[in-house]
């Protein structure tokens, strides 16, 4: 059994890493414990609204990589620790059967060499399904530069992978971590989106990463603008069909000459979440949200400032606006969207049901009619200072990553899984 030093520096060196979620996966449990499609991240929620748990931890600390901002490498004077699969996979089966975790997050650094250190989590995760017959969910993270068999093997047992790209440039890469580069990154994600559609294109037996992958990216410890990191994002999304990518604030662990002395921000990282929810499900284009050399407003969220810069599009009725432009409107999310859209068919909506929807009209009603009658305010400058001192008051609660994700994805899940027959049914309760 692992010790308990141990235990606490690896996980200890893993609590930096961020891109991990809830699951997702398809797995199905074949006569073992656990179940991946239940399964998710340590303190978040599963699209059903649980709140679950996972064993976030390293399989090595001892890392022979020199990437300046991080914890954990070679030049740093911190405790080492490495871990053995069994180890690894005994921790984590003690930890189920007395219900702490339902899954698996397990990463770690560069131990020996980038082949050995993906040779053993390799052997961890299929020793936790095949010898220890595990089948809760299991994130995996790749390691940049390591063989394309030993990653493409390890797919087949994880339900998710993740390599974290950490910096948005090549140029930065090279300035902080020297034996990455973009390529050993980007090149293993491509590998396994093609493998993964492969796989399901021959439906073959087995499973592989029903979950699909991630990545990371370190904000504020590079000088790259916001507009930079969300046109990599959105490449990624369209490329490689990225789950999800993770924005993580930069936290001065490590001191050096090259990287600020600063943290890079809590709503920095949370205007990146907002801009990122806008790409993948609101239907805009990074180059709507912000330019390439900017930052996002610090203000406003993403879709308040492309409304106030926009505002000859506005007022819109919602009796007859698309559902594209309905989720444009500031104040009215996927879900109240959807409603609206039903709703209309069978009466003309006024702003009482608007409120009994709850949407948010103290932002929507500068930018919506209803039933041709206007609420708002038209002089542009009122409705900035309104929406910004509405930002101001509100930011004490909006600055919780998991509530602002537990909302978005309660949303997304409405639009994309409810029927009309079910959205017609909650209506005719809530109006």
């Amino acid at each position: 059994m692992i010790s308990v030093e141990k235990l606490t520096i690896l996980t200890n060196g893993a609590k930096y890493d961020v891109s991990c979620s809830s699951s997702g996966s398809s797995r199905k449990n074949q006569g073992g414990i656990g179940n991946g499609a239940a399964a998710g991240c340590c303190h978040s929620f599963t699209p059903d609204g649980r709140c679950v748990s996972l064993l976030k931890i390293l399989l090595s600390n001892d890392c022979i990589f020199h990437c300046k901002y991080c914890l954990n490498q070679a030049s740093a004077d911190v405790p080492r620790a490495t871990a053995t699969p069994d180890e690894i996979c005994e921790l984590v089966i003690d930890f189920y059967k007395r219900n702490y975790i339902e899954g698996l997050f397990l990463s770690s650094a560069v131990y020996i060499s980038p082949n050995h250190t993906m040779e053993q989590l390799l052997l961890t995760v299929k020793k936790l399904r095949t010898e220890y017959g595990f089948h809760g969910y299991v994130h995996v993270k790749g390691i940049p530069g390591a063989d394309e068999t030993l990653v493409r093997e390890t797919a087949r047992y994880a339900d998710r992978m993740s390599y974290n790209i950490e910096l948005p440039s090549e140029q930065s890469l090279k300035l902080l971590a020297p034996q990455k580069s973009k390529e050993s990154l980007l090149v293993p994600m491509k590998r396994l989106t093609h493998e993964a559609s492969v796989f399901r294109a021959e439906k073959r037996k087995g499973h592989f990463l029903p979950a699909g992958q991630t990545t990371q990216m370190i904000v504020g410890a590079s000088p790259e603008k916001d507009g930079q990191i969300l046109r990599l994002s959105q490449s990624l999304y369209r490329a490689n069909g990225l789950k999800r990518v993770y924005y993580s604030s930069y936290m001065p662990v490590v001191h050096h000459s090259l990287l600020p002395d600063t943290p890079g921000g809590a709503l920095r990282e949370h205007r990146l979440y907002q801009a990122d929810w806008l790409l993948r499900f609101y239907g805009f284009n990074v180059e709507e949200i912000v330019p390439e050399g900017e930052n996002l407003a610090t203000e406003y969220d993403p879709k308040c400032a492309w409304a106030l810069r926009n505002m000859h599009l506005f007022p819109i009725e919602v009796n007859r606006a698309p559902l594209e432009m309905l989720l444009r409107v500031p104040g009215i999310g996927a879900k109240s969207a959807y409603k609206i859209t039903e709703a209309r068919r069978y009466t003309s909506l006024t702003f009482e049901h608007l409120k009994k929807m709850r949407v948010v009209l103290k932002r929507a009603r500068h930018f919506i009619t209803a039933s041709g009658k206007f609420f708002g305010t038209e002089n542009e400058n009122v409705v900035r200072g309104l929406l910004a001192a509405g930002e101001t008051a509100m930011s004490a609660t909006q600055l919780s990553l998991f509530n602002d994700l537990q909302i978005a994805q309660r949303e997304t899940q409405f639009l994309l899984h409810s029927n009309a027959e079910t959205a017609r049914s909650a209506l005719i309760g809530e109006l």
